[in-house]
C-alpha cells in the first residue's frame, strides 16, 4: 500500500472514531459532543457566561448561544440574567444536566487529552505540527473550530 492510502486510512479512522463516539453519545446521554463539552465547562465552573463559554472553545458567542438554546431546551442548564450586570446571563447545570454528565460515556477528547498529555513534548510539537499541516492541506486553517472531536452536524450553526 502507497503512503497516501496509507495517511487517508489513518485520517479516515480519526474521522470515523469521532463519528462512532457522536452516536454513541447521543445514544446514552441524547446530546452531540459539542453540546456535552458546553455542559462539561458549565458544570466545571458552577456558573458561566455564553462569552466565557465562546473565548474557552474558540467558537463565535452566536454559535454558543444556539448551543445553549438547545441545552435549555433539554433542561440540562438554566440561564438567568445577572443581578450584578442586567446585560449578562449566567448559566448553571441543572440537576438533570449533571446526572447526564456523570452518566455519559468517557468523552473521546478526554481520552485523546490524557494521551496527549503523556507524551514528551517533542512528541506532542510534532502531532501538533502534523494535525496544523493536515488542515492546511484541507484548507481548513480558518474554519471555527472548537477543541472538541466531533464530526457533528453544523447545520444548527448561525452563520458566521
Amino acid at each position: 500500500m502507497n503512503r497516501t492510502d496509507v495517511s487517508l486510512i489513518a485520517l479516515r479512522r480519526i474521522l470515523r472514531a469521532t463519528e462512532l463516539f457522536g452516536k454513541e453519545l447521543a445514544q446514552a446521554a441524547g446530546l452531540s459532543p459539542v453540546q456535552f463539552r458546553v455542559l462539561q465547562l458549565v458544570a466545571g465552573q458552577g456558573m458561566s457566561t455564553p462569552k466565557a463559554i465562546s473565548v474557552q472553545m474558540g467558537v463565535t458567542q452566536a454559535t454558543v448561544t444556539a448551543l445553549l438554546d438547545k441545552l435549555e431546551k433539554q433542561g440540562m442548564l438554566t440561564r438567568e440574567r445577572s443581578k450584578v450586570d442586567r446585560r449578562q446571563m449566567n448559566i448553571a447545570v441543572t440537576e438533570m444536566g449533571r446526572e447526564t454528565l456523570e452518566e455519559a460515556p468517557d468523552p473521546l477528547q478526554q481520552r485523546y487529552v490524557r494521551k496527549f498529555e503523556s507524551l514528551k513534548d517533542w512528541e506532542q510539537s510534532q502531532i501538533i505540527a502534523s494535525l496544523e499541516r493536515v488542515a492546511a492541506m484541507l484548507d481548513a486553517e480558518d474554519l471555527d473550530a472548537s477543541p472538541v472531536l466531533s464530526t457533528g452536524d453544523f447545520k444548527d450553526r448561525p452563520p458566521q
